[in-house]
């Protein structure tokens, strides 16, 4: 029995487990490197975009293992009109991050009652925006630019949103204020687990044992408390990281405490059955595909403040980030299966991969086949442990 036990806490948390080898592997073969406060940094600002996205495709994901190809292009197109606006144009930052908004949604909204009501499939649907976004955010660039970049340096305001820190301080010099946000995150943690318990025992739902929740919580504490550190010691808490906690904490909730969250999954589990009980599945299609875009817009100004820029490369290859983030997280190819915590260590994953092999000095083309390879091995893992389950 306590075999079992230990088998199912590993098999729960696999992911998790191989989440921080690969971070050792990489700490080692970059001879600490990978452990800088620095680098810790590095980790949120350059791989904020695939939390953000894979946010928006764990939801389509969960309709029945449906993707977006389109968000990597409709970065590049936005933030070519952002980059128009803001710098050709001369207008407010305020007012240009709005109608790049209006734009994200005016798109999710046609894409979605393409999907929906039209019923195109997602992929076609989204394949052709991926080829059209492409094209005509570089047509813009290259039209209103010699370079096919436009920059953004000069939009203080706007980089300070979506790229500055919280209450900066020098490098190497601690931050009291990370160290206190960290701790008051545990907190939440702590207590937050110790309610769930406690409500799941009061309605008389299985419950891990009280040894095991302490586990976790010291465990989720440590891993919180290390970060805080590394933030601390390199400068600041970044701003970027406060958008994905925020997307992060409000889909969590969307996906576990609301029924709309809960037909998400139904619909991934049995759609016609879920439409002959009531619910109007081509609405959450609808609203799935119109997220999408909402969460593109805000990866559109996250990545434009990280490179001070708008530019044609901007985007390439999110999508498929995206996707690994959430298979390697867990979600269900076919749909149904998947949660915001396992999106966020598939998420972590990638970025501590893309991160490790950047400082490793790895080929961008070697970098593919290792993501292409987790990808695959995660996939396989998933369907042969579904078949493990079905036949006990």
């Amino acid at each position: 029995m306590a075999n079992e036990s230990v088998m199912k806490v590993l098999k729960k948390n696999a992911m998790l487990i191989v989440l921080v080898l690969v971070f050792i592997f990489f700490t080692v073969m970059t001879s600490g490197q990978m452990f800088e406060a620095m680098q810790f940094n590095a980790l949120i600002t350059q791989n904020a975009y695939v939390f953000v996205l894979a946010a928006g495709m764990l939801m389509c994901m969960l309709t029945g293992g449906n993707i977006d190809l389109s968000c990597g292009s409709f970065v590049c197109f936005l933030g070519a009109i952002g980059g128009i606006l803001m710098n050709v144009k001369q207008m407010n930052p305020g007012v240009s991050i709005v109608v790049m908004l209006i734009i994200g949604v005016i798109y999710g909204c046609a894409l979605g009652y393409l999907i929906a009501y039209v019923n195109i499939p997602p992929w076609i649907a989204t394949l052709a925006g991926y080829l059209a976004f492409r094209g005509w955010g570089t047509a813009l660039l290259s039209a209103n630019s010699s370079t096919g970049s436009i920059s953004l340096a000069a939009q203080k305001g706007f980089l300070a949103i979506f790229s500055g820190k919280i209450f900066s301080t020098p490098p190497g010099k601690l931050n009291v204020i990370c160290v206190v946000v960290g701790i008051i995150a545990c907190v939440i943690v702590v207590v937050t687990q110790f309610m769930s318990r406690a409500n799941k025992v009061k309605k008389g739902y299985e419950v891990d044992s009280m040894g095991a929740l302490v586990i976790r919580c010291v465990l989720a504490c440590a891993a919180i408390m290390l970060f805080a550190y590394k933030l601390a010691m390199a400068g600041g808490i970044p701003t970027v990281l406060l958008w994905v906690v925020a997307i992060v904490l409000i889909y969590d909730f969307i996906t576990s405490r609301t029924t709309m969250g809960r037909y998400f999954y139904t619909i991934g589990g049995n759609s016609e059955a879920t439409r002959l009980s009531g619910v109007d599945t081509r609405k959450i299609m609808f609203l799935a595909y119109l997220n999408m875009a909402v969460l593109t817009a805000i990866t559109t100004y996250i990545v434009a403040a990280r490179f001070q820029a708008a530019n044609s490369t901007a985007g390439t290859y999110y999508e498929m980030d995206a996707i690994a983030a959430c298979v390697v997280g867990g979600v269900s190819a076919y749909g149904g299966a998947g949660n915001i915590f396992g999106m966020v260590v598939g998420a972590t994953l990638i970025g501590v991969i893309n991160l490790g092999m950047s400082l490793m000095g790895v080929d961008a083309n070697w970098q593919k086949v290792v993501k292409g390879v987790v990808l695959l091995a995660a996939v396989v893992f998933d369907i042969l442990a579904d078949k493990k389950n079905s036949t006990k």
